[in-house]
């Protein structure tokens, strides 16, 4: 049979089964800088039990990529449909309600046309961008409890100097803070360590347990849900519960170091200074500090891990995997030294890509992956489609739902990506076997089947002059896009 056919007949059947039990619940689960070291998404030196256990329901995209690479630019636009520079969200002080007034988010459309819509942890950027009741029925956040060592140097610093909180000590308190050890740090100068904390101590912990809280009891009713949990974590501080440290012998980690000359061949406004926060010199492999940062790194993706962990196990205790779609994503990926740069801002593959597996009753076949394109974009009109509701017409994404009924689909030709340089923004775009950037500086080319650590730029290359026109005359399509 051929595929459009047999696209055609599980779409049919979808939508058969949708009528018979009425509109599948959604279950929306966004991470925080996750990148793809997640075994689902080939990462074999990481435990991630239950990103396999989705991904055996459901498909995995292995090559999805985020919008923008810094939380609140991206949470814009995938919640929207919506390529950053038509929401106005170019970085993490911007408001889609003032950029683009009038725009309906996702969880807003859902809510709108009859779901009963909830989110717990970090799903719009922060409380003040969340759009509280206009998009959801309830709405929870959480922290993690004092450290056990800030607790000790809390009682020891208020017993000489009065309490934290007054005016005068606010200040004092938060320097010694910052100097008391690596798991006291904040973000600024990132902290990491093992927390002290179990599980249910930790903001993620208590996601968690709201999810299965609202699972359990119903909460719910008899209206379909859309449940978002926004994951706090693997986001700096890298404070995880001790036990998953342990999972991950400093020694035993492995890493590909970067060429010591790379920048002296790709366009200096490509990288970003963070390195030097996190204690790294541009250039100079830290063999040490790396492996403490990667052990915490990975430690709390394994904490992450289990949380989910938990709602997939009320899912099944309430006999809810037929009638539910989930989505696992991150926002957007993260370097861990790899170009000798840490965090995110930048263009390089491991921190657009992101991992993503979808599962939908009665479309997807169980353990399927595919390498067609995909971004986050993508997820707005995939849902609306697969949920029967009626997305708003300007949405830039494309529904994802023929790859889901069909790994042999081919994808998008290309995916876009961009990230602000002062005025100026840097653009990138990935094709099956290419990474194409233009900086205000000068521009990027990696073949990345050759080179999938993207360390050879081969832009200058005479030899490649004729693959660089071809992803120059790309960038139109998205730049002109309405």
């Amino acid at each position: 049979m051929p595929i459009r056919s047999r696209i055609i007949l599980v779409v049919l059947s979808v939508a058969f089964v949708c009528l018979a039990r009425g509109q599948p619940n959604v279950l929306f689960i966004v991470c925080d800088d996750l990148n793809t070291h997640v075994s689902s998404s080939g990462y074999a030196a990481i435990e991630t039990p239950n990103f396999d256990r989705l991904a055996a329901k459901g498909m995995t995209f292995d090559r999805a990529y985020c919008q923008y690479p810094v939380c609140g630019p991206s949470r814009a636009s995938f919640l929207h449909g919506l390529y950053p520079e038509v929401t106005g969200v170019l970085s993490n002080t911007s408001d889609i309600r003032d950029t683009r007034p009038g725009t309906v988010s996702l969880p807003q459309a859902f809510k709108e046309q009859g779901y009963w819509t909830a989110a717990t942890g970090k799903v719009f950027h922060n409380v003040k961008m969340d759009h509280g009741t206009v998009a959801w029925n309830e709405m929870e956040r959480f922290s993690n409890d004092e450290l056990p060592i800030a607790a000790a140097a809390r009682v020891a610093f208020e017993a000489e100097h009065g309490p934290v909180t007054s005016r005068d000590n606010r200040s004092r308190w938060k320097a010694h803070l910052q100097a008391l050890s690596t798991q006291t740090r904040g973000q600024e100068r990132p902290g990491y360590g093992r927390s002290g904390l179990t599980d249910d101590q930790q903001a993620d912990g208590k996601n968690a347990l709201q999810a299965t809280a609202w699972l359990d009891g119903k909460a719910y009713g008899e209206k379909p849900f859309f449940m978002a949990v926004g994951i706090h974590k693997p986001h700096v501080p890298f404070l995880a519960p001790d036990a998953y440290f342990d999972l991950y012998p400093q020694g035993e980690l492995d890493f590909v170091k970067p060429p010591a000359d790379f920048w002296e061949q790709a366009p200096k406004t490509a990288m970003v200074k963070r390195y030097s926060a996190f204690g790294f010199e541009l250039g100079q492999e830290n063999d040490a500090l790396r492996r403490e940062y990667m052990q915490a790194y990975h430690a709390y993706i394994s904490f992450v891990d289990a949380q989910i962990g938990r709602i997939f196990d009320s899912l099944e205790r309430n006999d809810l995997w037929d009638d539910t779609i989930v989505v696992l994503i991150s926002d957007h990926g993260y370097q861990l030294g790899e170009h000798f740069m840490w965090g995110k801002v930048t263009l390089f593959e491991t921190c657009a890509r992101v991992p993503m597996i979808i599962h939908a009753p009665g479309m997807t076949r169980a353990g399927e992956t595919t390498a067609a394109l995909a971004e986050l974009v993508d997820l707005y009109p995939t849902l609306a489609e697969l949920c029967g509701i009626e997305a708003p017409d300007d949405l830039q994404g494309r529904s994802l739902v023929t790859n889901l009924a069909d790994t042999q689909v081919a994808g998008k030709a290309a995916t876009y990506t961009v990230v602000t340089r002062r005025d100026q923004l840097g653009k990138a775009i990935h094709t099956q076997e290419w990474r194409y950037a233009l900086w205000p500086d000068g521009e990027e080319l990696y073949h990345l089947k050759e080179d999938p650590e993207e360390h050879r730029n081969l832009a200058n290359d005479p030899g490649h002059q004729r693959v660089l026109a071809e992803m120059r005359s790309r960038l139109p399509v998205f730049e002109s896009a309405p």
